[in-house]
């Protein structure tokens, strides 16, 4: 098995302070991490629930990939992150099982993992993002 566990659940969201101030107000949670990602052209906080996380994410730009999701599909979840011991393997291993890579090497992520994403329409519509810590 080269899925380790459920790394966090990424949800697109228009305004991040106030999808942070309702997941604070309703849950009582608290921002574990908050980082701008220039590469991807988000910004994101992440919640920890148990050894996993809810992934907000907005756009910092319009042409970013969560820009355009929110266009075309409105606020919601955007994508999986599994956690894997070693991302280059685990996206070998997908890619050789039929599955299509959006990374074609794995590439730097937020608070310094390594990630590769592989795309919905081979994976039941869900975008995956492979995450190694």
């Amino acid at each position: 098995m080269l899925l380790d566990e459920v790394d966090h659940v990424a949800i697109a969201v228009r305004d991040l302070d106030a999808a942070v101030s309702w997941y604070t107000e309703t849950f009582g949670a608290e921002v574990s991490h908050r980082e701008r990602i220039e590469s991807d052209g988000v910004e994101e906080a992440l919640i920890a629930v148990a050894d996993s996380y809810v992934q907000l994410l907005t756009p910092t730009r319009p042409d970013s990939t969560v820009a355009k999701f929110l266009e075309t599909k409105g606020e919601g979840i955007h994508h999986v992150g599994y956690r894997v011991k070693d991302c280059a393997t685990a996206l070998e291993a997908a890619v050789a099982s039929g599955a299509r890579a959006i990374d074609s090497h794995p590439r730097p992520g937020s608070r310094g993992t390594t990630v590769a994403f592989l795309h919905p329409k081979t994976a039941f519509g869900t975008l995956i993002e492979l995450v190694q810590e």
